[in-house]
């Protein structure tokens, strides 16, 4: 797998990712759970969402 996630595209869905799950929590809603997907995307690095489309948000190719 190609790296294809930034770092300040990292940091949004790290932080995106706790506030979901955070929401979830509070609110007692399995929902929540959506907030793993932004996490395992940043810490991968790597999203499939951006294959078709050809994006790239590192500065390394």
């Amino acid at each position: 797998m190609k790296v294809n996630v930034g770092s300040t595209d990292r940091v949004i869905r790290i932080v995106l990712g706790v506030a979901i799950i955070a929401w979830g929590y509070f609110n007692q809603n399995w929902l929540g759970a959506i907030g793993l997907v932004p996490l395992v995307t940043a810490f991968m690095r790597w999203c499939p969402a951006y294959l078709p489309f050809g994006i790239s948000t590192c500065k390394t190719e």
